[in-house]
């Protein structure tokens, strides 16, 4: 039983705004690394009472994550899994990605490459060689090769864990956090298990937010800072923020495509101003006393991140569903159709030149504006990577 009635073709905008995040994903990560740029263009620290643009992008993945879930589990409810097996498919998806986070996690820091038989970025490459022996979308029939292959990623991944060491020598690849990934996979499965418990119903579905927004400010309330035994919601506090912003992108979705009530588009717009109108007073309410933080993933970074995405979706769908201008989507289809894919190529050219005593850029170049325009060249080289490797059917998927 479907929860809610869906479009089963592709959504333009939605691919749309996953190639852009991509995009920005690329470029931001690159740009980490160039000095002398605006102040807008960096990380806000952990101080500050503000976010910039790179702030947004993860929250964007965030979103788009929640946009994509009621599509995902209806099509596996239309081609006949059970219960049992669709919530399978979330729970190896959450540990794929979980396995994913920790193991990046702990390639980019704390590791102690002289208590190690190889290197880190030779583990490094190993690792990537994994997730494609694993994760790839094979095209045969012969579903014994498949398995192997699968296998011997498995094996590979169990020995590349064996072998890491960190700290001072006798450290084991632990979940220091779960880095991006993780954090992606803790949200994606708390989304899922609120939208099959709640149903698909919007109304419910915005109390999830809202219990997730409340959940996080008990966890920084004075009375559970200070009693004994509650740490733990302190802990998912973060979680439970995340899962807001996964839950926002959920239920933009069946504002926009849930097609049980035959609504007008412009009934849908003013419900989603509505709701951004919502998202930006509640975050404003919340500003004095949870500042504006990613890096404590506050209730106004998440509500205003939310906002802002919600515009993004409508001018897009506007754009592309509505006026039909779509041509230029085509750039970012195949890495909105192949994220983990794009999200990993960067890692793995970072890894191979280091590998190779490489650098494709020198160190005198990264800064100011052109270390600026290397990030913007670096980031679109990458999607056309991506469109070359699709062509060659090669697809990774969780």
């Amino acid at each position: 039983m479907q929860y809610n009635q869906l479009r089963t073709t592709r959504i333009l905008s939605i691919d749309a705004l996953r190639g852009i995040t991509i995009l920005c994903m690329i470029f931001v990560n690159e740009l980490a690394g160039v000095r002398d740029i605006p102040q807008w263009l960096k990380h806000m620290p952990k101080t500050a009472d503000a976010m910039s643009f790179p702030d947004i992008v993860f929250p964007s993945f965030l979103f788009i994550v929640g946009m994509s879930v009621p599509f995902a589990i209806n099509s596996r409810l239309a081609k006949g899994d059970s219960w049992w097996q669709l919530q399978q498919h979330i729970l190896f998806r959450t540990i794929g990605l979980l396995v994913l986070g920790v193991f990046m996690v702990n390639a980019e820091g704390r590791y102690n490459q002289a208590a190690m038989p190889i290197s880190i970025n030779l583990w490094a490459l190993l690792f990537y060689a994994a997730i494609f022996l694993i994760w790839k979308v094979y095209r045969t029939t012969q579903q014994k090769w498949v398995y192997v292959l699968k296998a011997l990623g498995t094996i590979v991944l169990i020995v590349l864990a064996y072998i890491y060491r960190g700290g001072d020598g006798t450290e084991r690849l632990l979940p220091h956090w779960w880095g991006i990934l993780g954090l992606i996979g803790w949200a994606y499965v708390l989304t899922c298990i609120f939208y099959q418990l709640l149903r698909g119903n919007k109304w419910l579905l915005l109390a999830a937010i809202v219990f997730c927004i409340t959940f996080y400010c008990v966890g920084y309330s004075d009375f559970v800072q200070d009693t004994d035994g509650l740490g733990w919601i302190t802990a998912q506090s973060s979680n439970a923020a995340h899962t807001a912003i996964v839950l926002c992108g959920l239920l933009v979705t069946l504002i926009f495509f849930d097609e049980q009530k035959k609504e007008t588009i412009n009934r849908r717009y003013l419900q989603a101003i509505i709701l951004t109108a919502l998202f930006l007073l509640a975050g404003y309410l919340l500003r004095p006393y949870y500042k504006i933080s990613k890096v404590y993933a506050t209730p106004s970074w998440c509500l205003y991140c939310a906002a802002i995405c919600t515009v993004i979706f409508m001018f897009l769908y506007w754009l592309i569903d509505i006026k039909q201008q779509y041509r230029w989507t085509r750039f970012f289809q195949p890495a909105a159709a192949n994220p983990l894919l794009a999200y990993i190529i960067p890692d793995i050219i970072f890894y191979l030149t280091a590998f190779l005593g490489i650098s494709l850029i020198p160190g005198s170049l990264r800064y100011g504006i052109i270390g600026t325009l290397w990030s913007a060249f670096f980031a679109v080289a990458v999607m056309g990577i991506v469109q070359i490797l699709n062509r060659f059917k090669i697809k990774l998927h969780l």
